[in-house]
């Protein structure tokens, strides 16, 4: 599906919920470390904040000036540097011995950039207390105190903090969105659903009224739809249909209100999932047939008309199959393993049907969750099959089908891949499963109904699976 792009609480700090770890003072200085200047300890805080704060944009003009190639590798190192410098400032400032209100918000800051969590609460708590601070500043101190609370599972404290903001001025949706999203997360990752209803709530209502802003619905809609999936599976866990359908609906709706393809699409693939796994698959289907019908009434952009239009007859086949036994896989020409097994043979075991080729990149990235499955469910009676077929080529030449088979084994090994792979002479399998895209994943539970089909990949893809083999394992 969609990655959800993390909401800035104070706009001058762009990484404000980007940390990933702490960063001490003491860590070890690598080959581009930036380095404090001696003049440092005389500096204002807010000086050495700003420094900090503007070193990713400093290094990246730079490194544009000199023509240096940008990689993956180069922003990590930028950051890690700009966390450092934070750190170190962070540090040099905890030394004074008197900070003003100015300076402890600044150093609140510091530490926010260098994520370190316990001394960036402390600070702001601090702050918070003093006289005539800022409206603003005090918004964005209670935003981060109250996220912070979150990640660190006090509830009630981030509560607390929150209705604190919400009763404070200036309040910023996007503000208000992430708060309520990680008060949310970190309750459903407590399987506290009751109480995270009510912050899933606000955080999509939040990031809804920021998309009715045309200026700003691009740069929102996928965070809004990340939101509302979050809302839905909520309300999914609690057993509430009626509110989880309205959900769906209300997205729908949104999508065609904001005229976001994506959005509407998603929520009807949703919806008639959603129907299919309660038993409601006559209904899903006029849903789906209602849905390829309304298109090009509902949407004025001819491209986005035929990009929706496409998915759903793709998704068709696979709806179809969704909550039926489990077609036979056929023209097997190799197990692998060496020991034939059919899908009738598996009755009583979860399996998951692994569509894949030694040339896709999603498929070679799932691996280790796959090894991992197999290692921590294999003893719950989990079954993992890797499904795929001859192409005619191995490592960019044309093969015969025994030189590719010797090739899938050599390449197997080399991954260190323990689960069943299976070889197809045709792509049979393929049509039947609709895997028109590969990676295809087919979860198949303990009386061989099929409970998941998706192609494709996305940030969420194998959280999904490994959610739906728990839950398929726990089903006796």
């Amino acid at each position: 599906m969609r990655i959800w792009v993390a909401l800035t609480l104070v706009l001058v700090c762009t990484t404000a919920f980007g940390q990933s770890r702490r960063v001490g003072p003491g860590t070890a200085k690598s080959s581009g470390e930036p380095t404090p200047t001696d003049q440092s300890n005389s500096r204002s805080v807010k000086d050495l904040f700003d420094e900090a704060n503007a070193y990713n944009k400093t290094k990246f003009a730079e490194f544009e000036q000199k023509k240096v190639p940008v990689s993956d590798a180069l922003i990590q190192q930028t950051q890690r540097e700009r966390k450092q410098l934070a750190a170190k400032y962070a540090a040099m400032v905890s030394k004074r011995t008197e900070l003003s209100t100015e300076d402890t918000y600044y150093f609140g800051m510091l530490n926010w950039i260098a994520d370190n969590p316990d001394q960036t609460r402390d600070a702001f708590v601090s702050y918070l207390t003093k006289d005539a601070v800022p409206p603003e500043k005090a918004q964005d101190a209670r935003a981060i105190v109250a996220v912070i609370y979150a990640r660190q599972k006090k509830f009630s404290d981030a509560d607390t903090i929150l209705a604190e903001y919400i009763n404070g001025s200036p309040v910023r949706l996007s503000q208000r969105a992430q708060i309520e999203r990680e008060i949310a997360r970190g309750l459903v990752s407590e399987k506290n659903y009751a109480a995270a209803v009510s912050h899933a709530d606000g955080a999509y209502l939040s990031l809804k009224a920021i998309a009715a802003d045309p200026a700003s619905k691009d740069k929102i809609i996928d965070d809004l739809i990340d939101s509302g999936f979050f809302r839905f599976k909520v309300y999914k866990e609690l057993g509430k249909q009626a509110q989880a359908d309205a959900v769906l609906e209300d997205m729908r709706k949104t999508g065609i209100d904001l005229q976001a393809g994506s959005l509407w699409y998603y929520s009807v693939d949703s919806q008639i999932k959603y129907q299919i796994e309660t038993g409601r698959k006559p209904q899903a289907l006029v849903a789906l047939a209602t849905a390829s019908n309304e298109v090009d009434k509902i949407f004025a952009n001819k491209s986005v008309q035929t990009e929706i239009t496409q998915r759903l007859k793709k998704r068709e086949k696979q709806y179809k199959l969704m909550g039926e036994i489990a077609p036979e896989l056929a023209g097997i020409d190799q197990f692998l393993s060496g020991q034939r097994v059919t899908l009738a043979d598996l009755r009583g075991k979860v399996v998951l049907l692994d569509f894949w080729a030694t040339w896709c990149a999603p498929c070679i990235e799932a691996f280790p969750a796959m090894i991992e499955w197999k290692q921590d469910f294999g003893p719950q009676d989990l079954v993992i099959l890797g499904v795929t077929r001859y192409y005619g080529t191995a490592e960019g030449f044309a093969v015969d089908n025994t030189s590719e088979a010797d090739f899938i084994k050599r390449f197997a090994m080399a991954h260190g891949l323990t689960y069943d792979l299976l070889i197809a002479k045709e792509e049979e399998n393929h049509r039947t499963y609709g895997a028109s895209a590969i990676p295809t994943a087919v979860l198949i539970d303990r009386k061989g109904v099929i409970r998941y089909l998706e192609s494709g990949t996305s940030p969420y893809r194998l959280d999904e699976i490994r959610e739906m083999i728990a839950k398929l394992i726990a089903e006796k």
